[in-house]
This record gives structure tokens, sequence and C-alpha cells, in this order.
């Protein structure tokens, strides 16, 4: 892989060099160093009372956070704003064009307006500042360019700095949404330890993803029950349970007496051994006398993410547990496959 490590482009020279050269990797790679460069610019220069004043202020908003911004910083202020739902801070993005014709009736004087801006002078914004600000709501400038013309309009105003756009012609915002993203994130990240968000909360948030799934699906959300459940009694003879053995999906059978306690398992992988090693003497055989009798179990309130580990825990893996309550009665089974299917 190619290092980073290449002379950078001065951005004097900038726009004649870059726009003339061919694609290349010693090219793409001077595009990467100069990005890097801007990045660091924005890094070794944002003003960190600005950006502990505004962070301050989203944690002791009472009411709704709401973003706004037009075009590219549009883009990315509706990303910081789902950014800070999904850490259940009550938030939302407020397009500037539809606000000036009804949208704005959503803002209330407890609320909170960031408005996002390269230059600070866009006339949608410009427009809409004075008329959230006759609603009682508290207004927020995140421009990067000084001065401009919403500073004189907000009650807090933060300099994003720049040094300039990666675009050879210092045009194309995207070196501009690159800060207004990691400034926001990275905000977002400081309210998340503010406001100590466990893992379980966050995971709350996210039900449908992998983080959610593991820290909210328990045994008893995913497992087999009633006539899923492959069962047979220690008296069976192996060959009767085939069927059983084979139609149920799981792998296993489940040997219990009549009270439905747990007595062992029986699995298709003994099913061979005991026909390699038993041969037609299979046929005179019960379940019972062939059966693992202490079989790793689990209880239908464990994490199923805890149930996957047990699985592939030493001395070897397996694919199933049977779920069983304090009483050693199987209320179910998990398998493998079932977990997977569920996402995790």
């Amino acid at each position: 892989m190619g290092s980073l490590s290449l002379s950078f482009t001065d951005p004097q020279d900038q726009e004649m060099n870059i726009s003339s050269q061919k694609l290349g990797k010693t090219h793409l790679l001077n595009l990467f160093k100069c990005q890097q460069n801007y990045l660091n610019h924005f890094f070794q220069n944002l003003d960190i009372s600005q950006t502990l004043a505004f962070t301050e202020t989203l944690l002791k908003a009472e009411g709704t956070i709401f973003f706004s911004g037009v075009g590219k910083s549009g883009f990315v202020a509706q990303k910081i704003s789902q950014t800070l739902v999904s850490l259940g801070i009550k938030s939302g993005f407020l397009s500037p064009v539809d606000a000036l014709h009804g949208d704005i009736g959503i803002l209330s004087a407890e609320d909170l307006l960031v408005l996002f801006s390269k230059s600070g002078n866009s006339e949608e914004l410009l427009k809409l500042a004075p008329c959230a600000r006759a609603k009682g709501v508290y207004l927020i400038s995140v421009t990067s360019v000084a001065p401009n013309g919403l500073t004189r309009l907000c009650d807090l105003n933060v300099h994003l700095p720049l040094e300039r756009e990666l675009c050879p012609f210092d045009l194309a915002p995207v070196t501009s949404t690159a800060i207004q993203m990691v400034f926001g994130d990275t905000v977002a990240i400081a309210l998340m330890g503010a406001r100590n968000l466990s893992k379980e909360e966050y995971a709350s948030n996210h039900p449908a993803g992998r983080i959610g799934k593991s820290l909210i699906f328990k045994v008893k959300d995913v497992m087999k029950k009633k006539d899923e459940l492959p069962v047979c009694r220690e008296q069976d003879l192996i060959m009767d349970l085939l069927v059983e053995l084979t139609s149920k999906g799981c792998g296993c059978l489940l040997v219990i007496n009549d009270d439905y306690h747990l007595l062992g398992t029986f699995t298709d992988g003994d099913l061979r051994r005991t026909l390699k090693a038993s041969g037609e003497g299979i046929f005179k055989l019960t379940v019972g006398e062939m059966c693992n009798r202490n079989p790793r179990t689990i209880c239908p309130e464990a994490m199923a993410v805890e149930a996957m580990q047990k699985m592939e825990s030493p001395p070897s893996p397996v694919q199933f547990l049977p779920v069983i309550n304090d009483e050693n009665i199987v209320i179910g089974i998990v398998t493998l496959h079932g977990l997977v299917s569920a996402g995790l």
C-alpha cells in the first residue's frame, strides 16, 4: 500500500498543477496529502473556547436542537442532526426554504437553531435567521468566512478555520464540508459523554443493527419453543427418531422425561459415531444409552450474544443450546443458525 509521505503541493500552485495533471497514483496520493494539510490547519486553529460554549449550549438545551443549511452544508447539517437523534437527543433538520413557507411553525422559544454555512452569507439563511429570532429561538452560526452576515444575526458564533478548498479552483466545498462534519460529529460524541449515555441506551436506539441486537435480544426472543422442539424420551430407539432428528432443523434431540426435565442431548454427530461403532447394533440401541448427559445449557433471560459465546467456547464448539428454567425444565432451544439469522 502506498504511503502519503509525498511532497506537498503549495496552495499557490495547486490550481495550475492539479488541474493539468493526469490521474495516477502519485497525483492521487498528493491530493490526499493536500487534504490532510488543510484538515490539520483546521485542528491547529480551532477556537476550543468557542467550541466548548457551543457544546455546553447544546447540552443545556431545553427544547429541540434544529439544524439548517443550504446545499452541501445542508446535507452536513442534516447528518449531524440525525447523529444526535441516534444518541437520544431531540434534534431535527429545518430546510431554510421550506421554513419560510410554513415549516418555521415547528420552532418554539425553547429551541436552538444551528445554521451551517461556509460563507455565512447564504441568502436563504439570512432570511430565516430574523424570522426564527422573532419566535424567541436561540440562534447559532457555524461558518468559515469572516466577517459575514450571519454572525451579526446570531446569539453565538463558531468559526471553523478553513485554509482553502482542495478544489484546484478553491470553489467546490470539499474541505469546508469535511471540517463541518468532523466538528459536528466530535461535538456529538462530547455530548454523548456528558450525558453519560450507556451502551445499553445507545443500543436501544439501534434495535435493527447488530450492536442493538447484541445488547437487546435475549435468548427467549430468538429460541425455538413448543412444537418446534426436537424432543424424545430416553427409552426411545435411536432408529425410530430419525425423522424427529432431521425435521426440526436443529441437528439434535433433546432427551426429556415425562415432566420435561432435561436428561441429555443426542446430535446428528452422535448418530454418525454410534453407527460407525455399533453397525447393525444401532437398531437395538435407545437414545438414552448414547446421549450426552451433561450438555451445555442456557436460561431464557440470558442475552442472545451470551448464547453465541457459550456455543463457541472450549473445548469444542456446538451448534445449539437447550434452554431450561430454574427447575431444569426444557422450554426451548437456541441454535447458531437462528442467532445468525437474527443478525447477531
